[in-house]
């Protein structure tokens, strides 16, 4: 099966390189398969042994598409969309603002009978998925695309639901949640670790995923990726909106996320003379504990506020937020006394698609007020020190997870033992810390002691851009301070 969706994914994404001749990126192609691919298994439901009456209205179908030719079928293909992105639900999301980005009708027509000649509806889920799943990793690892911010590794996210535990019944969130990996993650777990009866099996498809994201042409791509994974009908389970707009009021037993990268929220202004600025949008809600325009703070935030009393979070948030001082201070000292902050995982640099990102993954509970701090200890497991990683040729694999998942102990979180790369911090020592900061190291740095046993020269020099990259982001913010100074 895994040979056959290969197949699959490398048809299609080499019909990519003759559209790239015209001006189409790899972005833009898989979001026309997207909406071709939909009308296609929309089209193949209602025939036998389905014949189910059609959710696309009739001359908006996949069959009015199929027959026409030439200009005929551009012209006709811009009203398919247009038409279908004004609907509700499912139709709604995947085609709200949708255009067609392919001119020459000759190649629109080769992509329609690329599509035409699969059956996609009798596919079995798991090869639909990995073909989607395949098409959006393509896109990913394409750098000028910029696609790659909205991917998180998919060991990384496989590892982040394997400890979270997560049980049938329970209602999961993403709040930025990019292409859908972290719900699919989720949906596999209960697959794969649960006997579901008919009930959870309905709960699973309709009704314990949610999902926002903030730009249209991802929420399509997830919305699409979520409905071949079988979750989703009618409506659609993803959201198009920014999540830190507003409490939405409603509340999750799990959040599993990886907010965008990019320290600052910004809107950009055109002044008279058409000089581009950008300005600094500070959040101000009610239920958040610090107002800053800090993104990743804000989402920090949003996460608290839309778990239940109990309800468990792991977060993707970069370096600054572990150690940043002004609102992050605030934050972090809320965070351990109102949370139980048990566990945080450093991870290493080469790992995600944009550069220079140095991160972590925050595992917390939300626990109902309390005088006395819910945070007893913090354990840091540090995957960062001594390890080395590129994107193409020594990616994250999930045996590289395998440690930290068993010194995270998820069956008995609190019988953990203590290893060389896994360390308790005492609440009372964080709080004795400047800052209150969480950004706390122990292992020693071999490459600066053992220069015989350096890694090979491409790893050093992905490293080296890393850093790079990440001292430009920290300039560019201090830059962004100084404009915003009166």
């Amino acid at each position: 099966m895994a040979n056959e969706s290969a197949t699959i994914v490398q048809r299609l994404w080499n019909y990519c390189n003759v559209l790239r001749d015209d001006g189409v990126s790899y972005g833009d192609y898989v979001e026309q398969l997207t909406y071709l691919v939909f009308l296609k298994m929309a089209d193949e439901q209602t025939k036998p042994p389905f014949n189910k009456p059609s959710t696309i209205p009739v001359g908006l179908d996949w069959e009015s598409l199929v027959e026409k030719d030439g200009d005929e079928l551009e012209v006709h293909y811009r009203h398919i969309l247009e038409s279908l992105g004004k609907m509700e639900g499912m139709l709604g999301v995947i085609f709200r603002k949708s255009q067609n980005r392919i001119n020459d009708p000759a190649k629109l027509k080769r992509l329609i009978s690329l599509i035409h000649g699969e059956n996609w509806v009798s596919m079995d889920i798991d090869m639909k998925g990995d073909i989607y799943e395949g098409l959006l990793q393509k896109n990913a690892e394409d750098t000028k695309s910029g696609a790659g911010q909205y991917f998180t590794p998919r060991a990384l996210i496989r590892a982040m639901v394997e400890v979270t535990n997560i049980q049938p019944g329970m209602t999961i969130c993403d709040p930025a949640c990019g292409t859908g990996g972290f719900l699919l993650a989720a949906q596999e777990y209960l697959l794969e670790h649960f006997n579901l009866n008919k009930e959870q099996m309905k709960q699973l498809k309709s009704e314990i995923f949610r999902g926002y994201d903030i730009v249209d042409n991802v929420a399509r791509l997830c919305a699409m990726n979520l409905f071949l994974h079988g979750i989703g009908g009618d409506e659609s389970p993803i959201t198009v909106a920014d999540a830190l707009a507003a409490d939405p009021g409603d509340r999750y037993d799990i959040v599993l996320t990886n907010p965008p990268f990019g320290k600052k929220s910004s809107i950009t202004i055109v002044n008279e003379e058409g000089k581009a600025d950008k300005e600094g949008l500070t959040i101000e809600r009610g239920d958040f504990w610090a107002t800053t325009s800090n993104k990743q703070l804000n989402f920090l935030q949003h996460v608290r506020t839309i778990l239940t009393i109990n309800g468990k979070c792991a977060i993707v948030v970069p370096d600054n937020v572990l150690f940043e001082g002004g609102a992050g201070e605030i934050v972090r000292k809320k965070l351990l006394h109102e949370c139980d902050l048990h566990t945080i995982l450093r991870l290493p640099t080469g790992i995600f698609y944009a550069q220079g990102v140095k991160a972590n993954v925050l595992f917390f509970e939300k626990k109902p007020a309390s005088e006395t701090p819910w945070t007893e200890k913090v354990w840091f497991y540090d995957l960062r020190t001594n390890m080395h990683f590129t994107l193409k040729t020594n990616p994250l694999k999930y045996a590289d997870l395998e440690d930290f998942i068993r010194c995270y102990h998820p069956e008995k979180r609190h019988d953990r033992e203590e290893s060389e790369r896994f360390k308790p911090i005492t609440y009372e020592e964080i709080l004795g810390r400047d800052k209150v900061s969480l950004d706390i190291f122990w292992l020693r740095d071999e490459s600066l002691e053992d220069a015989d046993n350096l890694p090979e020269p491409d790893i050093i020099a992905a490293e080296i851009v890393d850093n790079l990259e990440a001292a430009l982001e920290q300039f560019r913010e201090v830059l962004d301070g100084l404009g915003e100074s009166p």
